[in-house]
């Protein structure tokens, strides 16, 4: 289920002469997209394309929108992260991946990075490392 469409985007300061980080959510709590959604919109150079809450819609929509950026829920509405992280790596789709979680298991880190995920965050204790990382990941990006 889409809960905000990609014709809705939502822009926070664009820079001159760069195009913004665009940036997809996979995440399955309204609550917590909305507080997502909120911290991105204050991030300059941060696009949000639009929410996801489950694997298939996730995976479809970044093949199509072609994100540069995707935030990562792994317990999804239906499906998982870890779904959506092997069926990137099959179309040969590699954004950059930040996994937000609440099952901050060691065996879940090491299978989200083998699959991909650049960042891992515990939603409770490490929510407050998302807009570094935001701009790191965008900082890399505009260096390339």
């Amino acid at each position: 289920m889409l809960l905000q469409s990609s014709f809705d985007n939502q822009r926070a300061g664009g820079s001159a002469g760069h195009a913004p980080l665009r940036v997809l959510l996979v995440e399955d709590s309204q609550v917590l997209a909305d507080r997502l959604r909120e911290l991105l919109l204050g991030i300059p150079r941060v696009e949000l394309l639009c929410t996801v809450e489950s694997e298939r819609d996730a995976v479809q929509t970044a093949a199509r929108l072609r994100p540069d950026l995707i935030i990562l829920d792994l317990h999804l509405a239906q499906g998982t992260g870890f779904g959506v992280m092997r069926a990137l790596r099959d179309i040969r789709f590699h954004p950059s991946i930040i996994v937000l979680t609440t099952y901050a298991l060691d065996e879940y880190r090491r299978a989200a990075l083998a699959l991909g995920a650049s960042y891992f965050l515990e939603k409770s204790t490490e929510f407050d490392q998302l807009p570094g990382l935001i701009g790191e990941v965008t900082a890399k990006r505009l260096d390339s």
